[in-house]
């Protein structure tokens, strides 16, 4: 079976060869496995009978300018364009360190989101184009990335502990940011769909938890995050595709509440 026969069949709840095995190794373990014995031209996926899951994005940014602001021998520091500046150590694949945030209070995310639009310039047209028919004729399983919701939010565009703050004491402008920035991921992949290229799901990143709890209770899940979440859900069911989600963390209250709203699949388990 190729990848996108296996995982059809599971989402129907059909028996296959084998369950689907999708996993996401960082390019210093790629690089590690052939130093190891892998083949140097071997792709990782054919080489550990992994399932062949692609996957393609839109720019949903601010657009804030990245540049380099610090380079040393040991490490770069540098902006994104959701205006974080990061640190990344120098032949080291890290998660890296969060130095600073353009957008730390309501009023700053106000200024930002004057420069978010629908643009159809925010698509990269030339990749999809080479890509995903290819993806598509190898029966490869491939996925539009939904970049939005807590996790999105509170790491990569404001931080951790203002925005949880924020969550509680402004809620308004948490519930704003998901879905300001929902509704240009729904814009811009409306455009692709609507274009006549076809993709077999969608899939987020989205942590809502940590060792032994959520961020955030049940109760406010249901209040801030979940009518986001559902309307991501509503626009894959529509169109007859579902729905894939990385939660890191222990979350499992929030399962019985992912499945109403038209959940498809976890990851990790």
């Amino acid at each position: 079976m190729t990848t996108r026969e296996r995982v059809t069949r599971i989402f129907n709840h059909q028996e296959a060869d084998r369950i689907p095995i999708a996993d996401e190794p960082w390019e210093s373990t790629i690089a590690r496995w052939k130093r190891e014995g892998m083949p140097q031209d071997a792709d990782w996926r054919d080489y550990f009978d992994v399932d062949k899951f692609e996957r393609f994005q839109v720019d949903v940014s601010p657009q804030f300018k990245r540049e380099t602001v610090e380079e040393t021998d040991k490490y770069i520091v540098s902006t994104t364009e959701f205006g974080v500046t990061l640190k990344y150590l120098k032949g080291e694949e890290t998660t890296p360190e969060f130095v600073d945030f353009t957008i730390t209070d309501s009023a700053k995310w106000e200024e930002a989101k004057k420069r978010i639009n629908h643009d159809t310039s925010r698509i990269d047209w030339d990749f999809i184009k080479k890509n995903l028919p290819t993806w598509n004729a190898k029966g490869h399983w491939t996925e539009a990335l939904f970049w939005f919701g807590f996790d999105v939010t509170h790491s990569w565009i404001v931080g951790m502990e203002t925005f949880l703050i924020g969550i509680l004491e402004e809620p308004d402008w948490a519930m704003d940011m998901f879905h300001t920035i929902l509704d240009v991921n729904i814009e811009l992949y409306t455009q692709i769909w609507d274009a006549g290229y076809r993709f077999d799901g969608i899939f987020m990143y989205d942590d809502m938890g940590y060792k032994n709890s959520q961020f955030f209770s049940v109760d406010t899940y249901r209040e801030i995050l979940k009518p986001a979440h559902k309307k991501a859900f509503d626009w894959a069911a529509e169109r007859g595709i579902p729905s894939r989600l990385h939660s890191c963390g222990m979350i499992e209250p929030f399962i019985p509440e992912l499945i109403e709203i038209g959940l498809k699949a976890l990851n990790p388990l």
